[in-house]
This record gives structure tokens, sequence and C-alpha cells, in this order.
């Protein structure tokens, strides 16, 4: 494991409000950040200073947008921030599908009275508002990913379809940043890989040499049988794409059986359950892309809102460093077990 390998001081984890802890964070030390901040009005944690209890909206995003000024200044210039957050419905039991919604724990419903323009079960559209909130306040707004959920928790409503989706947005502070694609490219299919093992060079007969692509031309008879008189084409088009093609010859056969394809913008993850006693953990994929994408090899890792600590285990088995701040003591050290358990020749730290 390579989290195994770090050294003291490699991560911690500071308990107390989000604002407060960020503060003492220096300029432009974390490489990336990967965090799920509470849902507003979806549960009440019963911690004074928690965040997502606002009243409206509007004072939620407003209380973002401070935390996000603070990730902003400790985030290198190359840096990048990624943003899970789900959606609820007004006044009708606040829950779209989120990973809080199965446990409410008599919790309020959304009110609506203090948004006139909210109407009962109208969608909030929480996830998309911050988001914009946070491009007018100075970030790149890089991209929206669909978390799609094919386990989601099954709802009783009649009237719309059951929500199996979340956001995770990209933010950066520049255009240019860091984003290893190669890291998390979608690997060959089995039987892709298989196919390519093929030698289809050597084989005779075959009109579909060159590495798949067609031998066009015309057919010729040559000592009273017919042959073909080859233009290499690329399948389905007229012309080579001479560009790419020069790429792909110049690789070896391994590196081409692991092309793969870019990562796509929907990631179909499953949710997971956790034992602890923090019921809104995200699963580890979601950071394992998140942090093998946005963070080299060594850099730090940053989850303002750290909860059951699932980035960090995932940053430390990765072999980058990791900080996460937790406004509840009991979900602090909950978290420092599960790393320590998880990871037990890490060294410890206190944590503070």
């Amino acid at each position: 494991m390579v989290g195994t390998r770090l050294m003291m001081k490699d991560w911690r984890i500071l308990q107390g409000d989000v604002l407060e802890r960020l503060r003492e964070l220096p300029d432009d030390s974390v490489h990336c950040v990967v965090t799920s901040p509470p849902y507003w009005r979806l549960r009440n944690y019963g911690v004074v200073g928690q965040i997502g209890v606002e009243n409206t909206p509007h004072e939620y995003l407003e209380k973002m947008l401070s935390v996000f000024r603070e990730i902003r200044r400790v985030l290198r210039k190359d840096g990048t921030a990624w943003v899970n957050i789900g959606d609820c419905y007004a006044g009708s039991g606040c829950g779209g599908g989120g990973s809080y919604e199965s446990e409410r724990r008599g919790w309020q419903q959304c009110v609506t009275r203090r948004v006139p323009h909210l109407k009962r079960k109208d969608l909030v559209g929480m996830p998309w508002r911050l988001a914009f909130a946070l491009q007018a306040d100075g970030w790149w707004l890089r991209q929206d990913i669909v978390w799609s959920k094919p386990n989601p928790m099954p709802l009783s409503v009649t009237d719309r379809c059951t929500t199996s989706h979340e956001y995770i947005f990209l933010l950066t502070k520049r255009p240019k940043y860091y984003f290893d694609a190669a890291a998390i490219r979608i690997r060959a299919a089995p039987s892709s890989v298989q196919r390519w093992q093929q030698d289809i060079d050597s084989q005779t007969g075959s009109l579909r040499a060159n590495g798949g692509a067609k031998a066009n031309g015309t057919m010729k008879a040559v000592g009273g049988r017919p042959t073909t008189e080859c233009r290499d084409k690329q399948r389905g088009h007229s012309r080579r794409h001479a560009g790419f093609n020069e790429r792909w010859d110049h690789m070896t056969h391994a590196e081409q059986r692991a092309f793969g394809a870019n990562r796509r913008s929907v990631w179909e993850i499953a949710t997971q359950g956790f034992s602890g006693m923090h019921f809104a953990t995200f699963p580890e994929e979601i950071p394992r892309l998140c942090i093998m994408a946005g963070c080299p090899e060594g850099g730090t890792v940053l989850d303002p809102f750290s909860g059951a600590g699932t980035t960090g285990v995932v940053a430390l088995r990765l072999g980058r460093k990791y900080v996460g701040i937790e406004i509840n003591p009991e979900y602090v050290e909950m978290s420092k077990r599960r790393i320590e358990n998880d990871a037990p020749l890490l060294n410890k730290i206190s944590g503070d």
C-alpha cells in the first residue's frame, strides 16, 4: 500500500469552525480540494456553527462563498477543487436523492415562507446556485460531472422520477491547471485487448490489415487471381487522420492496447454504506478519481468538510498528503481511527 510509506505529519485533521481553521493554513499550500459540504436544510448535526441550517438559499450561499474564498487562498495557482453537492425540494421534506436522505432524524422540512419565489415542491436547484455563485466570485467553473447512482435510495413519490444523481463540480483558480487525464482514462475492454493482440499483419487474405484500417482500392488481376491495390484509409473516412495515425504508429503495442478512452462526465458509482456514526459518506471511488486527476503524487489534498475522513483515507492510499477540517469532535476522532486502521503503519499525530 502506497500510504504506508508516508511519514509523520503527512496527514492531520483539524477540529473546529471551517473558516477559522482555514485561516490558519498558509497561502498556496494545497494542490487539490475534494469535498462534499453539508447540503442546505437537509440535516441538523447538532453542532454550534454548522453550515447548512441557514434559513434561505441566499444565506447558505453567502456562507459558502466565505469558505471558498479561503479555499481559493490556500489552493495553489495550478490547483483544482472538486465539490460534490446534492439538491432538495422546497416544503416537501428536503430530499432530492442525496446521500443523507435515508435518515432525517427529525430534521424539519425545507421552509418556504422566507423564500417567496420558492413554491412548495419546487426543486431548489442548490448545486447550480452554488456553482454559478462561485463562478461569479472568480472561480473557473470547468465542468459539471454527474454522479449517477445505480442503487439510489427508493422513494415513495408518484408524481416524479426517483432521483438517482448528484453533481460534482470541477473548479479552478486559473484557466490552466494540473490535470492528469491519463490517470483516470477508461481502460479498454478485455475483448478489445484480445482483439488487438491478434497478429493481423501476418494474416493472409485480410482486407483489414494495418491495425484495423480498411484496405481500399481497385481490384486487379495478377497472375490470374484478383488482388487489391490498397490505399490506406482510416475506417469510415476518405482520408487518413495523419496527426493521430502518426502518434498511434509510434506507440508500443502495450501503449496502444491500454489506450482506452478519455473519462466521460457521467460517473456511474454505487453508493456505499459506512458502519460508523457518520451517515453522509460518499463512495471512495469519487475522491479516488478526483485525486488521481487533480493532485500530483506527493501533493496535498484538503477536505474542509472532512466528515468520516473518506477523502483522507483515499488520499493516503494514493501517496498524497492530507489535511481535513471538521467541526464535530466525534467525527474527528472517528475519522482518525478510520485512517489509522486503514494504514496502521502510518505515524499518528495529534491532529490539532
